[in-house]
């Protein structure tokens, strides 16, 4: 108990006591704070790293159709004047072909692992397994099945979300589709600018 010269009594102990409890919940207030940030942040990580091998495993599979390879669409209905509607494009960009590939380009994230980019210490994912079958460098990488379930399911919430911007990608667009559609056009990746480009 300490006594103050206006006759008051202030009990230190309880003052002190109160302080460390204010100084407990401070704490604990701030690491909720920072855990919701770096959950926050693992979620972007993993939704970014969906989209970009979704990009990745449809370049992929579009490169392996013949580009010579050519696909009628449009109406077959006649028009007053005679002619149909109807236009070849290549079957690898064809709005079918491209339903097709992205029916299954989601089970191909379990062909991921997961790394720790040093500079920025945010996660990113790459191929654990080769489509040539050449042996690759996997010292940095983590193969976890909790990721690639992860990346399975951001990647089918992707498709899913994001059908039609995929499509319209995909039939146009060939030149840094990664940044275009996960960065600018979907807004995925926050980061995507600073990840280096990826080759097939």
């Amino acid at each position: 108990m300490w006594h103050c010269s206006g006759g008051c009594e202030v009990d230190v102990d309880r003052v002190t006591m109160r302080n460390r409890v204010h100084a407990v919940c401070l704490c604990l207030f701030l690491f909720l704070l920072l855990q919701s940030g770096q959950g926050a942040r693992q979620t972007q990580d993993i939704k970014c790293g969906a989209c970009r091998a979704l990009v990745d495993e449809m370049e992929w599979e579009i490169s392996q159709v013949d580009p010579k390879k050519m696909i009628q669409t449009g109406s077959f209905r006649i028009n007053p004047d005679g002619s149909q509607s109807i236009r070849e494009v290549p079957l690898a960009r064809s709005e079918g072909h491209l339903l097709e590939v992205m029916e299954t380009v989601c089970e191909k994230m379990k062909d991921y692992g997961e790394r720790i980019d040093p500079s920025s210490n945010r996660k990113t994912y790459a191929r654990v397994t080769s489509r040539d079958g050449k042996a690759m460098d996997l010292s940095d990488t983590t193969l976890d099945s909790r990721v690639t379930s992860s990346l399975k399911f951001a990647c089918e919430t992707i498709v899913e979300q994001h059908e039609d911007e995929l499509i319209e990608f995909f039939a146009h667009e060939t030149d840094n589709v990664k940044d275009k559609l996960c960065s600018k056009r979907t807004d995925l990746c926050d980061h995507a600018l600073h990840i280096p480009h990826d080759e097939l």
